[in-house]
C-alpha cells in the first residue's frame, strides 16, 4: 500500500469514535512522537484554513513541501537554470535518492505526479504549469490561492488546482515579472508582464485585491493562428480575408476594434502576415505580444516607473521616438490614451499602412473613443479639427465581437469615408447577419453589403484588382 493510501486509511480509522458500551482494546505502550513528527503534525493541523481542505490533501502537500525543500538544499546552486533538460535529470536523480532515504513508498502514478509538481515549482510556474501546457486552455484566472479558473472553447470553468498559500502565489508572480525587470509590491500593486512564449499576464495584489493575489493569463497559441484556421473557425470568410489582404498590401491605415477578449491582438497578428517582407516595421506595446514573421521588425516595449518613481517610458513616448527611426509602418498594440494623437499624426504624415487596436463596441464608438483619447493629450483642439484628423488618418475599421456561445467573429468591416458637416461618414463593406441559434451555437452569415469602397483607386494604384464577387456583385456577361 502506498504512503498516501496509508495516510488516508489511518485518518479514516482515527475519525471513527468507539461506542460507550463497546469494550476497549487493551492499551498498548506507544512511544511519544519524535519532535520533528509532532511539529509536522501540528503544521498539518494549521494548514486546514477551510472545511474544503481535506486531511489527505494536507498530508500530500506536507510530503511535497518536505521532499521539495530537501531537494533544494541538496541541489548545486551553481547549476545553469537555462539548461532545463540537465536540471530536470539532476532533480530526478536527487528525487529518487530522497524518497529512498526517507523510506517513502509511492505508487508509480503518485511518484510521477509528485515529481512533475516539484519540477514545476523549481523550474516552472507551479500549479499553473500544466494549465499553461494544455493547448485547449486559452485563459487562466487565479482568484487567490484556492480558486483557479480557466477558459476552454470560450467557456469558463473551475479547476482542481490550488496554491499552498498567498505567499506561494506571490512567488510565482515574482518568477514571471522578475526576468522582465518589473516589480510588484505594496507601492506598485499591479503589473503587466508576459510569459516566455508571449502570453499576456496581469497581476494585482493586496491591498487593491481583497481576495488575495490575482493573476490573469491570456495564452498565445504555440503555433500562431493562420488565415486558414481563422476561416475554419468561422471568424471571417475567404472574401473578407481577400479584401483585408488587399487593404494591407495597398498600405491603408487600419483600426481593429472590439471588446475585451474578442481577439483583437490575434487578428492584428493575422493582418501583419500580409505586410511585404521588404518593409521596415516598428511595433509598440505595453507587453510585447505581437508575433510578426517578417525579418525587418523592431519591437519596442513601454516601461513602468522604478521604485523611486522615475524612468517611466509611455506608449506615447515610444510613438514619438518611432517617428525618428525611419519606419515604413507603425503597429501600436493598443491605443489607450494620449498616444492616439501621435498615432493619428503618424498616419497623416507619410506612415501609411499603420495599424492599431482599441476597445469599443462598434465602429462608431471607436471613433468617439479616439476623439476622447486625443483630448486626453491635453491639446485644446476644436472637435471638428480632431474629427478631420481622424477621418483623414483612418481608412478602415475592423469590428470584432465575442458571441454568447464563446466564438469570436468579425462582425463588420467599415470604410471611413470623410466628413459631412461635423460628422464622420462611414460605410459598411461587410457585415455579420445573425440568423438564429442551433444547439447553443450562433448561426449567421458574414456577407458583403454590395457597396464598393471609395478607396478602390488606392487599391488599383497599387496594382491590386479585386473581382466583383468579393463585394457580392455578379460579373456581367
Amino acid at each position: 500500500m502506498s504512503l498516501l493510501n496509508r495516510i488516508q486509511k489511518g485518518q479514516s480509522t482515527q475519525s471513527q469514535p468507539s461506542s460507550p458500551g463497546q469494550p476497549q482494546p487493551p492499551a498498548r505502550s506507544v512511544s511519544p512522537p519524535a519532535p520533528a513528527e509532532s511539529s509536522r503534525l501540528a503544521e498539518m493541523r494549521l494548514r486546514r484554513p477551510t472545511v474544503a481542505a481535506s486531511p489527505t490533501r494536507d498530508a500530500y502537500m506536507d510530503l511535497k513541501t518536505r521532499v521539495q525543500n530537501k531537494l533544494l538544499s541538496e541541489m548545486d546552486p551553481s547549476m545553469d537554470v537555462t539548461k532545463t533538460d540537465e536540471i530536470r535529470a539532476a532533480i530526478e536523480e536527487l528525487y529518487d535518492s530522497v524518497l529512498a532515504e526517507e523510506n517513502i513508498i509511492l505508487s508509480r502514478v503518485e511518484k510521477m505526479r509528485l515529481f512533475e509538481q516539484i519540477v514545476a515549482e523549481i523550474l516552472g510556474f507551479g500549479p499553473l504549469e500544466p494549465l499553461i501546457a494544455d493547448e485547449t486552455v486559452t485563459e487562466i484566472m487565479v482568484n487567490g490561492p484556492r480558486n483557479i479558473y480557466i477558459e476552454r472553447q470560450g467557456k469558463i470553468e473551475r479547476t482542481n488546482a490550488v496554491f499552498e498559500s498567498p505567499d506561494h502565489v506571490m512567488r510565482i508572480i515574482d518568477r514571471i515579472v522578475a526576468p522582465l525587470g518589473r516589480r510588484i509590491d505594496e507601492a506598485s500593486p499591479y503589473v503587466d508582464a508576459r510569459l516566455p512564449d508571449g502570453s499576456r499576464v496581469n497581476a494585482i495584489i493586496p491591498p487593491l485585491s481583497l481576495v488575495g493575489p490575482v493573476i490573469t493569463i491570456r495564452k498565445f497559441f504555440k503555433i500562431p493562428l493562420t488565415v486558414e484556421r481563422l476561416i475554419e473557425l468561422g471568424t471571417i470568410t475567404p472574401e473578407g480575408i481577400e479584401f483585408i489582404k488587399a487593404c494591407v498590401q495597398a498600405r491603408l491605415n487600419i483600426l481593429v476594434s472590439g471588446g475585451t477578449g474578442t481577439g483583437k491582438t490575434t487578428f492584428l497578428n493575422i493582418l501583419s502576415q500580409f505586410i511585404p517582407d521588404d518593409e521596415r516595421i516598428l511595433t509598440i506595446e505595453n507587453a510585447a505580444e505581437l508575433q510578426l514573421r517578417q525579418e525587418h521588425v523592431v519591437t519596442l516595449e513601454s516601461r513602468p516607473p522604478n521604485i523611486e518613481g522615475r524612468g517611466e517610458v509611455t506608449i506615447r513616448d515610444l510613438v514619438i521616438n518611432a517617428l525618428r527611426m525611419r519606419p515604413e509602418r507603425i503597429i501600436v498594440g493598443e491605443c489607450r490614451g494620449a498616444e492616439a494623437m501621435d498615432m493619428l499624426q503618424a498616419m497623416n504624415t507619410g506612415h501609411e499602412g499603420s495599424m492599431t487596436t482599441l476597445h469599443a463596441n462598434s465602429a462608431r464608438d471607436a471613433l468617439a473613443r479616439l476623439e476622447t483619447m486625443v483630448l486626453m493629450a491635453g491639446m485644446d483642439l476644436p472637435h471638428r479639427a480632431i474629427r478631420e484628423q481622424i477621418s483623414s488618418a483612418l481608412d478602415l475599421i475592423v469590428q470584432q465581437e465575442r458571441m454568447r456561445d464563446g466564438t469570436r467573429k468579425v462582425v463588420a468591416i467599415t470604410e471611413v469615408q470623410g466628413m459631412e458637416g461635423d460628422v464622420i461618414t462611414m460605410s459598411d463593406i461587410f457585415v455579420f447577419e445573425k440568423t438564429g441559434v442551433e444547439n447553443g451555437k450562433i448561426v449567421g452569415r458574414f456577407m458583403p453589403t454590395g457597396l464598393r469602397p471609395k478607396f478602390m483607386e488606392k487599391l488599383e494604384a497599387s496594382g491590386i484588382r479585386l473581382p466583383p464577387s468579393v463585394f457580392g456583385v455578379t460579373a456581367r456577361r
